[in-house]
C-alpha cells in the first residue's frame, strides 16, 4: 500500500521508539518459534450452526501451517502487496487465518459486519478495489455467496469471490509454495495493514486504514514487558466482531503482542461466554455494561470459578460504578474503554483511574505536563477545544472537543481526502467528535456527541446514512433520526417521519423499505414518530435537540401508561 503517514512522523516516532518497524505478520511467526506447541486460537462451541463445520482448537504451529497455505492460495489467485483482500466471515478460526494470510502475502485486509448487504459493500468496494472477497456461504439464513457473486459483476477488481468452504479447504489442503518468505519480506511496517470502517454525520463509511506500525504501538499497552496490563500467554476472550476496532484493537492485536490465546465467540450468548471465561481460564474479555449486569446479578455467580480472571473491560456506554466496585470485590480489575476506528483509545484502569468508582466514568488525560506510569500514555497528546472557537480549554468543569494526536492514530481516511480534511486540524490532531468534560488536571469524562451518530450494540450508525435511505420512500416527504436509550444496546434507532399528502406509512413498510434497499439491519429504525414537520433552524439544519426532547417525552408517557395499567 501507499504509505500515508509522512517521514517527518515515522522518523519521529521511530526515533523516540514507539514505532518498531516489525510487522504483525512478523510478529505472529516469531510467537510460532516461541511456542510452537502452545494452544493459540479456539473456536466458539456453536461453530457448526454458524458455517457447518466443527470447532476446532489449533496450536501455533498448526495455525501457522494454515496461514502458510491460504497465503499461498491468494497468492496464485492474484494477490500481492499493494493489493486488497476483503472478509466477510464470523468470528472463527477461519476468519484469524484471513488476516494473517493475507499479512503472510505482503496484503492489506478489509473485514466487514456480517450484518453488511449490498448498501454498505458497494461503499467498501467504491474505496478499497478489492481483489479477492472471501465471504461465508450463508448466515443465518441469509445467502452471502449470492450477494457476493451479484457484486462481484458490478466491481471488476474483484477477480475471485471465495466461499467458507473453498476459504476452509485452501487453509488446509492447498499446496505451501517455496517463495513465501521473499513475498512477506516485501511488507513494510508502514504499510496499511487493515482497513477499518466507521460512521460519522457523512453519509458513506469512513475508511480508517492503520499500519503495522500504527498497531506496534498497542504493545505499550498490553505487553507486561512495556508496563503493559497482560502476561506471556494470557488467555483473551474476545466476544465482539473482528472487523473493528473493538474486536481488533482489543482482541486480535493484543494476542499477537503477548503470544496468547485466542477464544474465540459468535454471535454474542450471555450462557457461552460466561461457560468460556470457566471453562478456557479467561484472563481478560471485554463486554457492553449490560452483560455485564447480567452477569454480576445471575444467581450462579457464586459458584463460577472466576480466579483466573484478571481484567475485564467494559465500553460502548457507561458503565454503572457498582459493577467495577463488585467486579473489583471478586479480585477481578475493571477497565472502562473509549475508542474509535482512527486509533484512539483511553483506558481507566489502576494505573490511569485508581478509584474503582471513579473509573467507571473518569479517563485519563495525556496531555503536556503530565507523566504516566503506563509508557503508552506518556506517547499521545489530548486536548479539550472549544468546538464553536477552536480555543483550547484547561479549566476544571469546561466542556470540549477532544481532539487526539498519537502514534495509534490514523494519517487519514483511505481514498477520501475531502473527509480526511474536515477531521484533521491545522497541528495533525484528530477531531474525535466527542465531547468531554474536564475533571480535574490528570483526568476527564466523557459527556456527549458533538458526531451526529447513533451507538447501537457495539456498532455506529450515520444519522444521515439512514435518512438518505428514508427520503428515497415513496411515501416520505421528510425524514430524521435519533437514537433513543436502550438499556441492553445502548441506544435503538427512532424515525422522525413527515409522509407525502394523502400518504400514511408504518413502521414495517419502512422496514421492508430498509431490506429491499439492501441496509444492515442494526442501522433499521425500531420506532417511528410521525410528525407534520422536521424542526430546522433557519439554515436548515435539522434541530436533534428539539426531536430528542420530543422522544423523551413520548418515552415518559408511555412509560406511565404502562404503570398505570
Amino acid at each position: 500500500m501507499v504509505v500515508l503517514h509522512s517521514k517527518q512522523v515515522i522518523d519521529k516516532y521511530v526515533s523516540e521508539g514507539w514505532w518498531d518497524n516489525v510487522t504483525l505478520i512478523e510478529r505472529f511467526k516469531r510467537n510460532v518459534r516461541r511456542a510452537p506447541k502452545r494452544i493459540a486460537v479456539v473456536d466458539p462451541p456453536n461453530k457448526k450452526d454458524l458455517v457447518g463445520y466443527e470447532p476446532e482448537r489449533l496450536t501455533y504451529e498448526e495455525l501457522a501451517e494454515r496461514v502458510d497455505r491460504a497465503a499461498s492460495f491468494l497468492l496464485d489467485k492474484g494477490v500481492f502487496k499493494d493489493t486488497c483482500v476483503a472478509v466477510q466471515l464470523p468470528n472463527t478460526i477461519e476468519l484469524i487465518i484471513a488476516y494473517l494470510a493475507t499479512w503472510r502475502a505482503a496484503a492489506c485486509i478489509t473485514t466487514m459486519p456480517m450484518q453488511w448487504r449490498e448498501h454498505e459493500l458497494r461503499a467498501v468496494f467504491g474505496i478499497t478495489m478489492p481483489k479477492v472477497f472471501i465471504t461465508a456461504e450463508t448466515f443465518k439464513g441469509f445467502n452471502h455467496l449470492e450477494m457476493a457473486k451479484k457484486l462481484q459483476a458490478e466491481y471488476p477488481s474483484i477477480e475471485h469471490v471465495v466461499g467458507f468452504s473453498e476459504w476452509h479447504k485452501a487453509s488446509t489442503e492447498y499446496r505451501i509454495r517455496n517463495d513465501l518468505d521473499e513475498v512477506t519480506s516485501m511488507l513494510d511496517a508502514n504499510d496499511v495493514a487493515n482497513i477499518q470502517w466507521t460512521s460519522g454525520t457523512e453519509a458513506e463509511p469512513k475508511a480508517c486504514p492503520l499500519t503495522h506500525n500504527n498497531w506496534s504501538f498497542i504493545r505499550f499497552l498490553y505487553d507486561e514487558k512495556y508496563g503493559g496490563i497482560l502476561k506471556d500467554g494470557d488467555v483473551i476472550l474476545n466476544p465482539s466482531p473482528i472487523v473493528n476496532m473493538t474486536g481488533i484493537g482489543v482482541g486480535l492485536i493484543p494476542w499477537i503482542m503477548v503470544t496468547g490465546t485466542l477464544v474465540l465467540h459468535h454471535p454474542f450468548d450471555p450462557l457461552i461466554f460466561v461457560r468460556q471465561l470457566v471453562e478456557e481460564k479467561v484472563n481478560f474479555t471485554l463486554a457492553v455494561p449490560t452483560v455485564v449486569v447480567e452477569i454480576l446479578k445471575h444467581p450462579a455467580l457464586a459458584k463460577l470459578d472466576l480466579s483466573h480472571l484478571r481484567y475485564f473491560a467494559q465500553g460502548a456506554a457507561a458503565p454503572p460504578p457498582w459493577t467495577f466496585v463488585e467486579l473489583k470485590r471478586r479480585g477481578v480489575e475493571p477497565m472502562n474503554i473509549w475508542g474509535q476506528n482512527e486509533g484512539t483509545g483511553l483506558f481507566s484502569y489502576e494505573k490511569t483511574v485508581p478509584d474503582v468508582e471513579s473509573r467507571a466514568r473518569l479517563f485519563p488525560w495525556p496531555h503536556k505536563g503530565i507523566k504516566w506510569e503506563t509508557a503508552y500514555f506518556n506517547a499521545i497528546e489530548a486536548k479539550i477545544v472549544d468546538p464553536e472557537t477552536g480555543k483550547e480549554l484547561t479549566k476544571p468543569g469546561e466542556i470540549g472537543e477532544l481532539c487526539v494526536r498519537g502514534p495509534g492514530v490514523i494519517a487519514g481516511y483511505y481514498r477520501q481526502p475531502e473527509l480526511t480534511k474536515k477531521a484533521f486540524d491545522k497541528d495533525g490532531f484528530f477531531c474525535t467528535g466527542d465531547l468531554f468534560q474536564i475533571a480535574d488536571e490528570r483526568t476527564i469524562a466523557f459527556f456527549d456527541r458533538k458526531k451526529d451518530i447513533i451507538k447501537r450494540g457495539g456498532f455506529t450508525i450515520s444519522s444521515a446514512e439512514v435518512e438518505n435511505v428514508l427520503k428515497k420512500h415513496p411515501k416520505i416527504m421528510d425524514a430524521a433520526v435519533v437514537g433513543y436509550p436502550d438499556e441492553r444496546l445502548g441506544e435503538r434507532v427512532c424515525a422522525f417521519v413527515v409522509p407525502r399528502p394523502g400518504e400514511s406509512v408504518t413502521l414495517d413498510e419502512i422496514k421492508e423499505f430498509m431490506k429491499e434497499s439492501e441496509v444492515a439491519i442494526y442501522k433499521w429504525p425500531e420506532m417511528l414518530v410521525i410528525v407534520d414537520q422536521i424542526p430546522r433552524n433557519p439554515v436548515g439544519k435539522v434541530q436533534k435537540a428539539l426531536l430528542k426532547e420530543m422522544l423523551k417525552k413520548i418515552k415518559e408517557e408511555e412509560a406511565k401508561e404502562k404503570k398505570e395499567m
